[in-house]
């Protein structure tokens, strides 16, 4: 007996952003190894980029890292140079970590490779329709979350329904 046929009308998204996920992280793994980086690196990199530095326990919230992880991410940064973390002239208790010359131009160095990769990845889609998929990712990940009371609740044919 034959299988019965999919009905198309129900895209799922979940898979394909997972396996273009994927495919996105193993080539960025790749062309960050060499620079001696990682993602998470790249992440406080960029943050601290972003915020002109940052308290280290400020730091460790906005990673959503533990003290004891954020200490370890730290050391291997400024091993490299590419962090610099000294006492805090308001409360010595504290620790103020704030981007390097070096780690500065490592985090340009790492944005241009995945700048590639990205091309790599989304090769099918024209600039346009890239801009389109990151408009449509940045407002679904800043998007509120419907959950499925809610959606049973919704007129029938609705989107949001589960």
């Amino acid at each position: 007996m034959p299988a019965a046929p999919v009905d198309q009308s129900e895209h799922r998204l979940g898979p394909l952003l997972d396996h273009l996920a994927r495919r996105m992280r193993l080539r960025a793994e790749s062309v960050l190894a060499p620079l001696g980086l990682r993602p998470r690196h790249l992440v406080a990199l960029t943050v601290l980029r972003a915020q002109g530095g940052s308290s280290q326990q400020a730091l460790a919230g906005t990673l959503a890292m533990d003290g004891t992880n954020i200490v370890g991410l730290l050391n291997e940064l400024e091993t490299e140079r590419l962090v610099e973390r000294r006492r805090s002239p308001e409360d010595r208790r504290r620790h103020v970590v704030e981007l390097t010359e070096a780690g500065a131009r490592r985090l340009s160095e790492a944005e241009c490779a995945l700048a590639t990769v990205e091309g790599e990845v989304l090769g099918a889609l024209d600039p346009g329709q890239r801009e389109t998929l990151y408009q449509l990712l940045q407002r679904a990940a800043t998007g509120t979350a419907v959950n499925c009371v809610d959606a049973l609740e919704s007129p029938p044919g609705d989107a949001a329904a589960c």
